[in-house]
């Protein structure tokens, strides 16, 4: 669960920047979109770690 925003942030970053700015705009939009999903997982497993 903590990894899932990873791939799925990845792909729509992914398909949103192709939809915006061809294959410049879809690199660019995965690279966004990675680093997005490994904030997420790192702060979603930060705050499961917290509750314990």
């Amino acid at each position: 669960m903590g990894c899932l925003p990873l791939p799925i942030l990845f792909v729509l970053g992914f398909l949103i920047g192709k939809a915006v700015g061809g294959s410049r705009g879809a690199l660019w939009g995965a690279g966004v979109g990675l680093v997005l999903g490994l904030l997420l997982a790192g702060l979603f497993i930060a705050l499961v770690r917290r509750r314990r």
